[in-house]
């Protein structure tokens, strides 16, 4: 028997995180795809184009350019080229997307607060190394796996 199923606590974490970002999502018509990837922009800056998107969140290539295209055409996003490379595009978030991603930002430290509710700072860093090793063993499995 595993000593933690971790399946069993991901829905309703999913199902925490969706209700805190919903409301964000209706205020601004966007869908969570789209939000999704403008805070993964703007809090991952290291990561500017679409391939990147998708191989670090894990996300359908086809959602990732549906999205893309539809934040690009509201304004929130616009691509350019580096000099000599045609080929890849880099995402830029525009001044338009401000205020969405602060609301953003507000929703996820909303589901921060309730998740984290009565665990000391000791607890928090513990979990966070102890989940950075378990995403390491993963990790390394999948390598030597070729998977």
């Amino acid at each position: 028997m595993l000593p933690l199923n971790p399946w069993e606590h991901y829905f309703p974490t999913k199902a925490l995180y969706s209700s805190c970002m919903e409301p964000v999502c209706r205020k601004h018509g966007i869908t969570r795809t789209e939000l999704d990837i403008l805070l993964f922009l703007a809090n991952n800056p290291q990561y500017d184009t679409a391939a990147e998107i998708v191989e670090v969140r894990c996300l359908a290539k086809s959602h990732v350019s549906t999205s893309l295209k539809a934040l690009e055409q509201s304004g929130f996003l616009k691509k350019h080229y580096l000099p000599g490379n045609k080929k890849t595009a880099h995402l830029t978030i525009c001044g338009r997307a401000d205020t969405l991603i602060a609301d953003g930002r507000q929703a996820q430290e909303q589901f921060f607060q309730v998740m984290f509710d009565g665990l000391t700072s000791e607890e928090i860093t513990r979990m966070r190394t102890c989940f950075s090793h378990i995403q390491e063993n993963i990790k390394q499995y999948l390598e030597v796996h070729g998977l």
